[in-house]
C-alpha cells in the first residue's frame, strides 16, 4: 500500500462516518500552549476542544496531524523511532462514545485495511482506587470477535492518558497491537512484553476529571481521542520489518552512496526530513527554543554525512520535498537556501572541530564541552564519533555556563558582567577599550549591541555590516593593546543622563537610565578621554593591569552584527 492511499482510505472512513476533514495544525503550538517548543501529538492543537469550546467544525473530526519529537533522538535509526511522523487521529468532542470509537477502529482496520483478526490483540485499564476496570471496552473488543486470550488487562503506567498537567481531563484507553512476524504464527495468548507484537492504535476514553486534590469525578464533556502513527502502519501493511523501507523514505535511501552506513542514511533521511517542515514553519537555525533544534539537527545531518558533497547533502532534501509536494506546502528555493546557509556556517567549524577531536587521545566531559563550546558539536553527535569518558562532567560545566548567562542576564551586575572577579573585571575594562577602537577605526556610527563577560574571555556584539579582514583584526588588537600600554586612568563620574548624552558618552543597547547616572572615563595623561561609557562598572584604576589582549574570535551574531571574543593574557 502506497502512502497516498493510505491517506485517503483513513480519511475518506471516518468522513461516511460524520467526521470532519481538518487539516493539520502547524508544528508550532500556539502562544496559548507553552507546554512544549513542537505539537508532539495529534490532540495538542485540540486541547481547547477537549476542554469544552465549541469546535467551528463540529463535534466529530479528524485529520492527520504532522508532528516533532526530539526526545528519542538517539534512537532515531532504529526501525521505529523519527523525529518528524504524521499521526491519524479521529476525536468525539462530547458526542460519540466506547462503542462507536472501538468498532470504527475494528472496521476500519480489518475491512478498509484488511488486517486479519488473528494479528490483532488489545490491552484495556484494569482498574485502581480511582477508576474501575475498564470491562466495557473488553465486552465491545469480544463482541466484535476479538477472542478473550488476545485481551489484556493493564496498569494505569500502559492503559491511561493524562491529566496533561496536575489536574484536567483523563481517562483509560484501549490499545491495539498488531504481530508483526511474518515467519511465527500469532500465539493464542496475548503477551504485551513479546516484541512482535507491535501498538499500532490507541483509543482515549477521557471519562475522568482529576483535581487539584488528586480526586477524581467523571467529566461533564466526555471525549473520544484516537492516535495511530502513521509511518508505522504503513510499514505493517505492506510487511516491512522497518518504516524506513515504506515509500516515504524509500526514494530518500536510494540516493545514498552504497557504502554509507545503514543507520547513518537512517539519521540523515529523518533529519533532512525534520528540517524541511521545520524550515517551511519559518524557523530559522539559532540558539534557542525551536531554532537550537533545527541546527541541532542540521548539523548532527552534515556530521554523519561526511564524505558526502555538501551539496549532494540537500539532495535528500529535494526528495523530501517531492514526497510531500501534494500533501504540504513546501518551497524548495526557500528551505534550501536556509539550509545551504546555516550549512555554509558549520562548514569551517565542522573541519575545524573534527580534527581537534582526531587529535586528542581521550575525550572527557570536561573536553566535550570544550568542543561544544568552540565547534556547537552537540554531545550526542561527539559520542557517535568517540567514546566520552566521566560525560556526566559535561552537564556539570553546561550547568555552570547556564548559571553564568542566568546571572548576566538578571542584571546582578552591570555591562554584561557574569561576576565581579578580578579576571572578570580586567575584561570588562579591556571591552571598553575594544568598544572605543571599533569607533576609531570604523566611526562613530558602530555602535555596541550586546555584551557577554565572564572571567575566561570578554564577547562584544556591535553593528558592523561585513566580515572583519586579518589585517583590520590585526590593527584592531594593537589599538587595544597601545591603550593598555600607556597605562590610562579609569575614572568613574556621576552626572545627569541629560549631562551625559551631552558629551556623547556611550549607552548600553536596550537599557533604560535613570536621572543620575555613572559613566566611567578611560583617559590619557592630558585628561582627553579614550573612552566615556555609562556604566555601573567595576573597573580595574589603569589599564597597565590589563596585560596582554588578544582577539581570538570574529563571527556574525545575526543580520548587520558582528561579535568578536577576546581574552587577555
Amino acid at each position: 500500500m502506497k502512502s497516498v492511499e493510505l491517506r485517503k482510505k483513513y480519511l475518506d472512513f471516518f468522513a461516511k462516518n460524520g467526521h470532519a476533514v481538518i487539516s493539520s495544525a502547524s508544528l508550532i503550538p500556539s502562544k496559548a500552549d507553552n507546554s512544549a517548543l513542537f505539537t508532539m501529538a495529534g490532540m495538542q492543537p485540540l486541547v481547547p476542544y477537549l476542554l469544552g469550546e465549541k469546535h467551528p467544525a463540529g463535534k466529530r473530526i479528524v485529520d492527520i496531524q504532522k508532528c516533532i519529537r526530539t526526545a528519542d533522538i538517539n534512537e532515531v535509526g532504529d526501525d521505529t523511532h523519527l523525529t518528524f511522523f504524521e499521526m491519524l487521529g479521529n476525536w468525539s468532542l462530547g458526542d460519540y462514545w466506547k462503542k462507536e470509537s472501538i468498532t470504527w477502529s475494528f472496521e476500519f482496520l480489518t475491512k478498509e485495511l484488511n488486517i486479519p483478526i488473528e494479528r490483532l490483540a488489545v490491552s484495556c485499564f484494569i482498574g485502581d482506587n480511582n477508576a474501575p476496570r475498564d470491562d466495557e471496552s473488553a465486552k465491545i473488543w469480544q463482541d466484535l470477535g476479538v477472542k478473550k486470550e488476545r485481551i489484556a488487562f493493564l496498569s494505569k503506567e500502559d492503559n491511561w492518558w493524562g491529566p496533561v498537567g496536575q489536574t484536567g481531563p483523563c481517562g483509560p484507553d484501549t490499545e491495539i497491537f498488531y504481530w508483526k512476524a511474518n515467519n511465527l504464527s500469532a500465539p493464542k495468548e496475548f503477551d504485551p512484553n513479546n516484541k512482535n507484537w507491535v501498538e499500532i492504535w490507541n483509543n482515549v476514553f477521557m471519562q475522568y476529571v482529576k483535581d487539584a486534590n488528586g480526586n477524581y469525578a467523571e467529566a461533564e464533556q466526555k471525549n473520544v481521542d484516537t492516535g495511530m502513527g502513521f509511518e508505522r502502519t504503513l510499514a505493517i501493511l505492506n510487511g516491512y520489518e522497518n518504516v524506513y523501507e515504506t515509500d516515504l523514505f524509500s526514494p530518500i535511501l536510494a540516493l545514498f552512496p552504497g557504502h554509507l552506513d545503514e543507520r547513518k542514511k537512517r539519521i540523515i533521511a529523518d533529519h533532512a526530513k525534520a528540517c524541511v517542515f521545520l524550515i517551511s514553519e519559518g524557523i530559522n537555525p539559532s540558539n534557542k527554543d525551536q531554532g537550537y533544534v533545527l541546527r541541532r539537527l542540521l548539523r548532527r545531518m552534515m556530521v554523519h554525512a561526511r564524505g558526502i558533497d555538501k551539496y549532494e547533502l540537500f539532495d535528500p532534501m529535494k526528495e523530501v520535498i517531492k514526497i510531500y509536494q501534494d500533501i504540504y506546502t513546501l518551497d524548495e528555493k526557500f528551505i534550501l537556501s536556509i539550509a545551504k546557509s546555516e550549512a555554509d556556517k558549520f562548514e569551517k567549524t565542522l573541519a575545524g572541530g573534527i580534527k581537534a577531536i582526531e587529535a586528542l587521545d581521550i575525550i572527557d566531559g570536561k573536553t566535550a564541552f570544550a568542543l561544544y563550546e568552540t565547534y556547537g558539536f552537540p554531545l550526542e553527535v561527539l559520542e557517535e564519533m568517540r567514546v566520552v569518558e566521566n560525560r556526566e562532567d559535561f552537564f556539570e560545566e553546561l550547568k555552570k555556563h547556564q548559571d553564568l548567562s542566568r546571572t548576566a542576564s538578571a542584571g546582578m551586575f552591570k555591562g554584561g558582567l557574569a561576576d565581579d572577579r578580578p579576571e572578570t573585571v580586567r575584561l570588562h575594562t579591556a571591552h571598553h577599550l575594544l568598544l572605543a577602537s571599533l569607533q576609531e577605526m570604523f566611526g562613530s556610527e558602530v555602535k555596541q549591541r550586546g555584551s557577554n563577560i565572564n572571567s575566561e574571555r570578554l564577547r562584544i556584539d556591535f553593528s558592523f555590516d561585513r566580515k572583519l579582514t586579518d589585517v583590520e583584526k590585526q590593527k584592531l588588537q594593537d589599538m587595544v593593546q597601545s591603550k593598555i600600554d600607556q597605562g590610562l586612568q579609569v575614572i568613574k563620574r556621576e552626572m545627569s543622563l541629560e549631562e551625559a548624552q551631552k558629551i556623547g558618552a556611550q549607552m548600553e543597547f536596550g537599557v533604560k537610565y535613570g536621572n543620575t547616572v555613572s559613566v566611567y572615563f578611560i583617559e590619557d595623561k592630558n585628561g582627553k578621554a579614550v573612552s566615556k561609557e555609562f556604566c555601573g562598572g567595576p573597573h580595574v584604576q589603569n589599564t597597565k593591569e590589563l596585560g596582554k589582549f588578544k582577539i581570538i574570535k570574529e563571527e556574525a551574531s545575526s543580520q548587520g552584527v558582528r561579535r568578536i571574543k577576546a581574552v587577555l593574557e
